[in-house]
């Protein structure tokens, strides 16, 4: 009997958009172990794909030319795949699009509970201004997905997931620790020793996920019934850059030379803050968050073991 003989059958092929990205490749791995197969260019493909999480989206710190540069290649991005699948892909039972919490988020006219409800209320205009350019690329994808689901609702279903700051351990695919996600890098700059002459502020989020409970929230968004037509908000909790420091020296008192001086880290949480309503994700996609602790301590473990450095954290105090 053949290896491929003794092999459970697949749960549906599964077209993966931007997959060597942080949150895509995490979202690959947690695809294959379900048993999923995954392809990650054409839409067109015998036997027809089943599913689509479309992840790719275009970020950075600056931008020279927002439009050019961010906006329209999400837009373009979303909308070149609608309507690629509408065409060409008549088997497709589910598309889950990652959004972002950014494109929930209103500030400074900030609610005091966020949840699926709201919208981040950029403009056009406000969205050349490249500090708000990202968070309106993804309202703006956003918007066209839900927009052309309520024109095409007969084609297939659509969820989309609204994560907030990802952290989490290196995926397999990293060439460069110069490459990990941006949210990543303040962990990475920790253990590194770039903070040792003090901490930047934490704002302007506060909150964060693991970016293996995001995975695992695609996952289940593409095959819960229930999941179709709804947003997720997938926020594990709050964080700043003082509790990722204490975390860090806690656990890792071997790195306590590359760290700012505990006496001169002060934590910058906000008194009064806007709180978050996860239960949806809860409730519908059985998500357990995992805690900012466990998340940090894995994180830091992968950066030293991509290093080459070793080392495990010293467990809890």
């Amino acid at each position: 009997m053949s290896t491929n003989d003794t092999q459970p059958p697949s749960k549906g092929k599964v077209l993966l958009t931007g997959g060597t990205g942080f949150i895509a490749s995490h979202v690959l791995d947690c695809l294959l172990d379900h048993g999923f197969d995954v392809v990650v260019t054409v839409v067109v493909s015998s036997p027809p794909i089943d599913y689509v999480v479309h992840t790719a989206s275009p970020y950075r710190m600056r931008w020279e030319d927002p439009k050019k540069e961010c906006l329209d290649p999400a837009i373009n991005g979303i909308s070149g795949l609608l309507n690629s699948l509408y065409r060409y892909a008549p088997g497709v039972k589910r598309v889950v699009f990652t959004s972002s919490s950014a494109a929930m988020l209103d500030p400074p006219n900030h609610p005091k509970v966020y949840d699926e409800s709201c919208w981040c209320k950029v403009t056009s205009q406000e969205a050349m201004d490249p500090a708000n350019t990202y968070r309106a690329s993804k309202t703006f994808a956003e918007r066209y997905a839900w927009d052309f689901y309520k024109r095409h609702p007969d084609k297939f279903t659509l969820a989309t997931i609204n994560c907030t700051y990802t952290f989490g351990p290196l995926p397999r695919s990293l060439d460069s620790l110069d490459n990990l996600n941006t949210s990543n890098h303040r962990i990475r700059n920790l253990v590194q020793g770039r903070m040792r002459e003090g901490m930047p502020p934490t704002a302007p989020v506060f909150t964060f996920v693991d970016v293996r409970d995001v995975a695992l929230a695609h996952v289940r968004a593409m095959t819960v019934p229930d999941a179709a037509e709804k947003r997720f908000y997938v926020v594990g909790g709050f964080f700043s850059n003082y509790l990722i420091a204490s975390i860090v020296r806690c656990r890792f008192p071997q790195l306590e030379t590359l760290l700012p001086p505990a006496e001169n880290v002060k934590d910058d949480f906000p008194e009064e803050h806007w709180a978050f309503d996860n239960s949806r994700s809860k409730e519908v996609l059985g998500l357990e968050y995992t805690g900012l602790e466990k998340t940090v301590v894995d994180t830091v473990e992968s950066i030293l073991a991509f290093n080459g450095a070793g080392g495990k954290s010293t467990g809890r105090s």
